[in-house]
C-alpha cells in the first residue's frame, strides 16, 4: 500500500526500485491530476514482463491515465518519472499534452527532453510541458547505476 505522505517523485521512486526488483530497468512514473490530486497512475517499466518495448515506465502510465479519464488528453495532469524521457516518451507525453513534466536523472545517453533530439524544441512538437528536471536526481542516478553495475 503506498504510503499517503510520500511525494508523487518518492513514489515514482519506489516503482523504480520495484521494478529494478524484477528486472527491469530502475525507471517509475506517476501521473497526478493537477486540480485534484488524484495518482491516476503509478507504474514502473514492464518492457520485459509484458514482452512490449514501448512499455515504459511513463508509456504504462500515460495509457493507464487516459484510460482512468476516459480521454486521450492529460491537459490537467503532471507527470513525475525517475529519469529523463527518451524521444517515444516525449513524443507520447506531448500528444497526451501532458502539462507539466518532472523528472529526476538526465538521460545523456536516450534522453529525449534535455538531451538528445530535445523533443519538446522541435517545430513540429505540436505541445511542450513545462520541464523540470534534477527532482531526486542523485538517488534516481544511483538507481540505475547499481542496476547497471549488478548486470556487469
Amino acid at each position: 500500500m503506498p504510503d499517503p505522505k510520500q511525494s508523487p517523485m518518492d513514489r515514482a521512486l519506489t516503482l523504480a526500485e520495484q521494478a529494478a526488483g524484477r528486472g527491469e530497468v530502475p525507471v517509475g512514473a506517476v501521473i497526478v491530476h493537477a486540480k485534484t490530486g488524484e495518482i491516476l497512475a503509478a507504474c514502473g517499466n514492464a518492457m520485459r514482463a509484458s514482452k512490449d518495448p514501448t512499455a515504459h515506465a511513463e508509456m504504462v502510465a500515460i495509457r493507464k491515465a487516459a484510460e482512468a479519464l476516459g480521454n486521450e488528453r492529460l491537459e490537467d495532469c503532471d507527470l513525475y518519472v525517475t529519469l529523463e524521457p527518451c524521444p517515444m516518451c516525449a513524443g507520447a507525453i506531448s500528444l497526451a499534452r501532458i502539462r507539466r513534466l518532472y523528472y529526476g536523472a538526465g538521460d545523456p545517453k536516450t534522453g529525449g527532453v534535455d538531451h538528445g533530439p530535445r523533443i519538446f524544441s522541435q517545430p513540429t512538437c505540436h505541445h511542450a510541458p513545462e520541464v523540470y528536471g534534477g527532482i531526486n536526481e542523485a538517488r534516481a542516478g544511483q538507481l540505475l547505476r547499481d542496476f547497471f553495475q549488478a548486470k556487469r
